[in-house]
């Protein structure tokens, strides 16, 4: 099997490309640079928009994991709208080609402002441009791939942990001020609860899911359970042995951030456990 991984050279991006190369997948990882490429790959760098034929140049590949995307956590930015269109023309070509796999990073952000336990049929209503772009674009290939013999994997993403210093997650920016030696991290009161998950099992569960048939369409990459965030970054600092205190109430809540929201791991938890089985 053939996978193509857009935004290869990103967080996100390494730690799929590495689980799928140790699956014995072949990986052809592409982004603008190469520097952190998950060396196993075959690595075409450049603009994938600008390619003509994606699905020829890239070797026709069986299955693609489309993760790049623009300003991800600048969630009000116009680059959302604007490379929209964008992202929906690079992945039709894929699809028209007969593609057996579209694979694509959604966001809990398509949901909006919510309350309790989001599961795939939960209404979306979303709040910011990045989350509206998101939902745009799943439905947009929704209809494609109904209408086609392509497979979508809609991997709905939801709070990802992890201690690397590259990345822009508030995990991250704790690490980077670790390192700059600072004493303390302004912070909000840390009472929303959201659901989080490890990095290195949210890239085996994006794995394991491109990889069988019998669970299509949004699935949740999710651990099913609420944590209130000041009391997951505590832990977070506490686990990697930092010696930064976090400064709370420096700065207010999102106003489109839910008190508590959660995903529903019914879907992830039975392709986990039939690959486990």
């Amino acid at each position: 099997m053939k996978v193509l991984v857009t935004g290869a050279n990103g967080y996100l991006g390494q730690g799929i490309c590495r689980e799928l190369i140790k699956q014995g997948i072949t990986v052809i990882g592409t982004d603008f640079s190469d520097e952190q490429i998950e060396k196993g790959c075959i690595i075409k760098c450049g603009n994938i928009f600008e390619i003509k034929d994606p699905y020829e140049y890239f070797d026709e590949p069986d299955a693609i994991i489309h993760l790049a995307w623009r300003n991800g956590f600048v969630h009000n930015s116009s680059t959302h709208i604007e490379d929209l269109p964008k992202h929906y023309d690079f992945l039709m070509k894929f699809i028209n080609a007969g593609i057996s796999k579209v694979a694509v990073l959604g966001s809990m952000h398509e949901i909006g402002f919510y309350e309790g336990s989001i599961d795939e049929s939960t209404p979306t209503n979303p709040q910011s441009l990045y989350g509206v772009s998101k939902n745009a674009l799943r439905q947009l290939i929704e209809l494609a791939c109904n209408n086609s013999k392509t497979n979508l994997y809609w991997l709905r993403g939801f709070y990802i942990v992890g201690n690397t210093e590259s990345g822009c997650s508030i995990f991250s920016k704790i690490a980077q001020a670790e390192k700059q030696g600072k004493l303390s991290f302004p912070f909000t009161m840390g009472l929303n609860q959201f659901d989080f998950i490890d990095y290195t099992m949210f890239c085996k569960m994006v794995v394991t899911t491109i990889l069988q048939l019998y669970e299509t369409g949004i699935i949740n990459i999710c651990s099913g359970r609420p944590e209130k965030l000041a009391d997951r970054v505590e832990r977070f600092i506490k686990d990697n042995g930092y010696k930064i205190k976090l400064d709370y109430g420096k700065f207010p809540d999102r106003p489109y951030d839910s008190k508590a929201v959660w995903g529903n791991s019914s879907k992830i938890d039975r392709i986990m456990k039939k690959v486990g089985d």
